[in-house]
């Protein structure tokens, strides 16, 4: 089966599963987003259209400008999606989970000429089913990916603890460690809670029992800036 999930790690050592989308979805996003200029180009075609020559040039140069431009302005300014792809619940993000900005986006749209030769998106879609996170030639050159919108994860909330912080600085490993017991120690006996405890002392300065579970919760407390 295709593996299309991807997963990242925010500075708040959050891990994400980000779904990517296959191209049905993304198709009928495009769709609705046609359908929406289609409908902008009429309500300015009709009344320029009395202008004669001059109004038809002004039709042209309006729809090139909503043409390349209409998918970027919603990507960056509407949180990553186009009104298709949020009628889809999609979003585009860049490679590492981070909300897409000016450079990658209009790098992707301005690659929808190559992603529609030969005809209708063929060799996009080719690209897309070689892909194991469905990206079309823009995507890749960008580092973006289509995926589902989900929800924020709150951080995880530990029980109340003292103030603890450890005398060197924790690597990344150590800080998910933490966060990870922090969320999942308070489902777990009192007796098992304190052996895991006791397993890092380096992090608890060699404290035993009940005082190792505290200085964990004390340091996941610090990590995640909730301290009393």
């Amino acid at each position: 089966m295709l593996d299309t999930v991807r997963e990242v790690s925010t500075p708040e050592l959050i891990a994400l599963r980000l779904h990517c989308a296959g191209p049905v979805p993304r198709a009928l996003a495009w769709l609705i987003d046609l359908a929406i200029r289609g409908g902008i180009y009429l309500a300015i075609a009709i009344p320029l259209s009395a202008f004669g020559k001059g109004g038809t040039g002004l039709v042209l140069v309006a729809v090139f400008l909503i043409e390349w431009f209409y998918p970027v302005l919603f990507e960056v300014l509407g949180r990553g999606a186009t009104p298709g792809k949020r009628a889809l619940g999609l979003v585009v993000l860049n490679g590492d989970g981070s909300p897409v900005g000016w450079g990658p986006s209009l790098t992707r749209n301005l690659l929808r000429v190559a992603d529609f030769l030969p005809f209708l998106y063929a060799l996009g879609l080719i690209s897309m089913l070689m892909s194991r996170e469905f990206r079309r030639l823009g995507d890749i050159v960008a580092d973006t990916i289509v995926t589902y919108r989900r929800s924020a994860s709150p951080l995880p909330i530990a029980p109340e603890a003292p103030h603890w912080r450890t005398k060197a600085p924790l690597s990344r490993t150590a800080q998910r460690a933490v966060l990870a017991f922090a969320e999942r120690a308070p489902r777990l006996s009192p007796e098992r809670a304190e052996e895991l405890a006791e397993q890092a002392p380096m992090l608890t300065d060699d404290a035993l029992g009940q005082q190792a579970v505290e200085r964990l919760y004390g340091l996941a407390h610090h990590l995640t800036g909730r301290e009393r």
